[in-house]
């Protein structure tokens, strides 16, 4: 497994890489957003940790580039612990979010979380042909494709994941912490606003108008739902 660590300290990624090479992984080191994008052209990546605040390019514009043609897990780092930096890492295609300083083994530990959803995804049999449709979205398992009026559309592992949680269970409402429970496996770093936020990217995704939609309904003091649609 190739891991890129993207920061403008050194030490930290010296620091990162190893404990992630100790763990087996090989470690690219970059260390501003246009030295990453550089990599990820070059090199066959399947995670990102990757800082916010750098020069030249920052992290977040790094990684809307990157989503133009990659889903591979992303992790940002930065040393603001405010929730609405999260939230802004989120909803730009991040998928989990670590607070400088942190412990190195809990990165790791998250590390291994993103890569074991990521490979989940693309390790059905072959011969599993596995299509939900509702309304005008289609989700083919077999194929990781998601299509929107037949339109294919990109979305990140774990938004895949809610996704066909949803639509393999329409009209079932899934409290935040039943989704955390199903997509986050147990891992103790998912919270109730990560799942929010999540649910929020899918809805930009599929939903005409996000702020009235149709497919992911939100049930107030209780959770989300997917309704049938004809």
């Amino acid at each position: 497994m190739n891991i890129l660590v993207c920061d403008d300290d050194k030490e930290i990624v010296e620091a990162v890489s190893l404990y992630l090479e100790q763990e087996g992984y090989t470690v690219c080191h970059a260390y501003d957003g246009l030295e990453a994008l550089e990599i990820m052209n070059t090199k066959n990546i399947q995670l990102m940790i990757i800082d916010i605040m750098m020069p030249n390019l920052d992290g977040i514009h790094a990684v809307l580039e990157i989503r133009k043609k990659s889903n591979i897990p992303v992790i940002f780092l930065s040393a603001k612990s405010e929730d609405t930096d999260k939230i802004m890492g989120l909803t730009i295609g991040a998928d989990d979010y670590v607070t400088k300083p942190f412990n190195p083994l809990e990165l790791v530990a998250r590390v291994k979380s993103q890569l074991r959803r990521y490979s989940k995804l693309g390790s059905m049999p072959e011969n599993r042909k596995n299509v939900l449709v509702n309304g005008g979205l289609t989700l083919e398992d077999d194929k990781k494709l998601i299509t929107l009026d037949g339109e294919p559309i990109k979305f990140t592992p774990t938004e895949y994941k809610i996704l066909r949680l949803f639509m393999q269970n329409l009209g079932i409402v899934f409290s935040s912490a039943k989704i955390y429970e199903s997509i986050w496996e147990g891992d103790s770093y998912a919270t109730e606003n990560i799942v929010s936020v999540h649910i929020r990217r899918i809805r930009e995704k599929i939903e005409i108008n996000p702020k009235e939609p149709k497919y992911i309904k939100v049930m107030w003091g209780v959770g989300y739902k997917m309704d049938r649609l004809d």
